[in-house]
């Protein structure tokens, strides 16, 4: 395939199609009001994105209950109030002409005190003095991925994304390290998928057919097992319960090192199952035009693109242009992005990102 190949359109089994094969990546840019609230700077981010060719936007990670949040200036989608914001910016990204979808997120165990988090650890061996949430916050959890997908629906997105990787909740409940329950939840791979499963089924049945569902699922740390997760996908694929598989990858190139799998990429373990009529995307690494089309030539319907459209917003712009195209090389000075648009709180948060910010611009 060619890098115009990047450009031809890609249906979903639910809502309308995207109209080329680059997604922006879920970006935790922390610049959100402290009570959630989606801020003047995630007003200009998301205007900014709008115009920049992307086919789909997805939002940065946005908290599904108030004890749920990870991060400082998170946004947040399990209020009302937060929906005069959403839908700004889901107008935004819809008068661009893409596709938007909410990544809903639950931080688990990963919750932080300091900022009003609520660990909620799926074992009660995982976190000093905190004991293992009961089978009934469990649900309540998962109907609050539920509740915050049709708040989503309400502010005008075309779909939501829900965060299964980095540990975070519904992947800290799939890893066996980190999940040693009794209930339904715990056990074997199936019990620890059901949270997952449930919310996604869920969420189509309160939000309907013309709704678009992701999953980003991560493989790396955690102990997650790469057979196990590979079995669960399989099922989701089959009974085709999403729309797009969103890998989150450290390296979209990486080599699997150990078990059944040693020796084989990462992304072909999941590419070379049968997916009907689910999309697959990848991310991680992907720096420039050439990388972008070879990974639909490794089997991707589309590309998720983050760091590079940090460096450059209109990266879809620019590849069309120049199908030779690379992204400026790490570290940039802050000026740079400055220049590029970015407020000084998401500079902020790119300087705890390594080798992205030149120490002392």
């Amino acid at each position: 395939m060619s890098v115009y190949d990047l450009f031809k359109p890609l249906t979903f089994l639910h809502g309308s199609p995207m109209r080329n094969r680059f997604m922006m990546a879920p970006l935790t840019s922390q610049q959100s009001d402290f009570d959630g609230t989606a801020s003047k700077y995630d007003q200009f981010w998301m205007e900014q994105l709008a115009q920049s060719g992307y086919g789909l936007i997805q939002t940065s990670a946005s908290t599904v209950e108030a004890g749920a949040i990870a991060f400082e200036r998170q946004l947040g989608i399990h209020s009302d109030k937060h929906l005069p914001g959403l839908t700004k910016m889901a107008t935004a990204i819809r008068e661009g002409g893409a596709l938007s979808a909410v990544q809903l997120h639950h931080a688990g165990h990963r919750a932080v005190p300091s900022l009003g988090g609520i660990p909620a650890p799926a074992s009660s061996k995982t976190l000093k003095d905190i004991k293992a949430i009961s089978t009934e916050e469990v649900e309540r959890i998962r109907d609050s991925f539920i509740e915050a997908a049709r708040r989503a629906q309400l502010a005008g997105f075309d779909g939501v994304s829900v965060h299964g990787a980095f540990g975070w909740i519904l992947s800290e409940f799939l890893s066996p390290n980190l999940n040693d329950r009794t209930d339904k939840y715990g056990g074997n791979v199936e019990n620890r998928a059901r949270i997952t499963i449930e919310v996604i089924e869920g969420i189509r049945k309160a939000c309907g057919n013309d709704f678009q569902i992701g999953w980003r699922l991560s493989i790396e740390r955690y102990g997650l097992r790469l057979e196990e997760l590979r079995e669960i996908t399989a099922e989701i694929f089959d009974k085709e319960l999403i729309d797009y598989l969103d890998l989150a990858l450290w390296d979209s190139a990486q080599i699997v090192r150990e078990g059944s799998f040693q020796g084989k990429t990462m992304l072909s373990v999941f590419t070379e199952l049968p997916r009907k009529g689910v999309r697959l995307g990848a991310a991680g690494k992907i720096m420039s035009a050439q990388r972008a089309g070879e990974l639909l030539d490794e089997g991707c319907d589309f590309v998720l693109i983050a760091r590079a459209g940090i460096l450059q917003r209109d990266f879809p712009l620019q590849v069309k242009a120049n199908p030779m195209y690379d992204s400026p090389k790490l570290p940039v000075t802050a000026d740079f992005l400055r220049e590029g648009g970015l407020s000084e709180r998401f500079i902020e948060t790119m300087r705890g990102w390594q080798t992205f910010v030149k120490p002392g611009s």
